[in-house]
């Protein structure tokens, strides 16, 4: 049986075949889990297309070939990921570009949205994301640039745009004066692009259960917040396994205060250490019985989680069958297109720097028919940096190094390498 639209998805799709075929294209900046995918498909059909591109993120494509069977459109869909968009042969006359914020960079285009320019750039393209603009209003510009119909056409390039929508400002990193392309003058953007954007929250699609935050803070092995300040202070610590961290920069000083912060640590390119399971463990006793999903950030987080919950699985579609089962996925992967509905509770074993990821993950168990309570915890250790990290990314801000550096008092650099503290672990 074909499958039906919702009325406020036929709605959107109604206003939005209206706006791409008088503009060329369309941004449906719907909220997560309100069923972007299938509206979109409903405007690529009123269109008339007869051969549809649908971009997305790899662990995404199963669920969006499963709605195109279910709603059974008269065009034929290829649905595939924008890590392989290179091996495709382009015969197509739609393209629907999910999760676009994905190619949102500046102030210089990525490969990937200068790829998609050369690709799509006499298409008509429909636009997919929750998240558009999580970080700065600057990131819209790239998303329009790869269609010859981007309302900032006239522009040649980012630079020209910014002149008259940037306030740019001077930033110092590392000793170097740049500039600062990150405050985009948002009344004026909006202006520009209302006409090709349509918004679509989730209470206005009459979703009932929305996501409640804890922070649970668990006690870590002492020895780590001792190895922090050492590293801290000296900059270089040898571990009694042989391996020696050095945090020659103030970028690997932070990286190795968010690794630490979570009992693991990446020494070279090939060793990863565990240092602490404490908070695989409270995982497991806390939520005991229920069905959890668990992101990581870091590979050897990862690693600790599989060995403390050994039934577990990262394809979502195995973990909404299974009620045994735990998922584990890292946020790069997962935080985008992973329907984890089934889950009871929502777990972040460590937290992302990256404003656009916290907000991405936050909704991945959200349905507009889940009746339950929707529940994110955050796993953070008392002293270390992520709750840090969560008060700047909660506030659609991503947390750099200047935050870093105010947060743990980081105000001179001197590295010494001849410097080694040799107490071990």
């Amino acid at each position: 049986m074909k499958f039906e639209l919702r009325s406020y998805q036929r709605d959107i799709a109604d206003k939005g075949i209206k706006v791409l075929k008088s503009k060329g294209l369309v941004y449906l900046a719907m909220q997560p889990r309100t069923g972007k995918s299938l509206t979109a498909m409903e405007i690529a059909q009123q269109y008339g297309a007869k051969r549809v591109l649908f971009l997305t993120k790899l662990k995404a494509i199963p669920s969006i070939e499963s709605d195109y069977h279910n709603f059974k459109p008269a065009f034929r869909l290829t649905v595939h990921n924008y890590e392989s968009m290179h091996k495709l042969n382009w015969d197509f006359d739609l393209v629907i570009c999910d999760e676009a914020h994905c190619f949102s960079s500046f102030a210089k285009p990525s490969a990937r949205a200068k790829m998609l320019k050369e690709k799509c750039w006499e298409l008509p393209i429909i636009y997919l994301s929750a998240t558009p603009t999580a970080e700065s209003y600057s990131q819209i510009f790239h998303q329009l640039w790869i269609s010859k119909n981007s309302p900032f056409a006239k522009y040649k390039n980012f630079y020209a745009w910014a002149r008259e929508f940037v306030i740019v400002k001077k930033r110092k990193i590392n000793g170097w004066d740049i500039n600062d392309y990150s405050q985009a003058k948002e009344t004026e953007v909006k202006e520009a692009i209302r006409d090709c954007m349509l918004h679509l929250s989730q209470q206005e699609a009459g979703f009932t259960s929305f996501i409640e935050e804890e922070i649970l803070r668990v006690p870590i092995d002492k020895r780590i917040y001792e190895l922090m300040k050492i590293l801290k202070r000296d900059k270089v610590y040898k571990l009694k396994s042989g391996y020696t961290l050095i945090a020659d920069t103030p970028v690997r000083l932070q990286s190795y205060f968010h690794q630490l912060s979570s009992g693991t640590v990446k020494v070279d390119e090939t060793t990863r250490l565990t240092l602490d399971e404490s908070k695989a463990y409270f995982i497991k006793s806390k939520f005991a019985g229920s069905k959890i999903a668990i992101f990581f950030k870091f590979i050897q987080e990862g690693e600790v989680l599989r060995k403390v919950f050994p039934d577990h699985t990262s394809s979502p579609e195995e973990f909404n069958k299974n009620d045994h089962l735990t998922f584990i996925c890292q946020f790069s992967s997962g935080r985008e297109g992973t329907n984890i509905s089934t889950a009871d509770y929502l777990i972040g074993y460590n937290i992302d720097f990256s404003a656009t990821t916290y907000w991405q993950f936050r909704e991945r168990m959200q349905t507009k028919d889940r009746v339950k309570l929707s529940k994110l915890f955050w796993i953070f250790s008392e002293q270390g940096i992520e709750s840090a990290v969560h008060k700047a990314v909660s506030k659609k801000k991503n947390y750099t190094l200047s935050y870093f550096k105010q947060e743990f008092g980081v105000t001179s650099w001197e590295f010494n390498p001849q410097k080694i503290n040799g107490r071990g672990e």
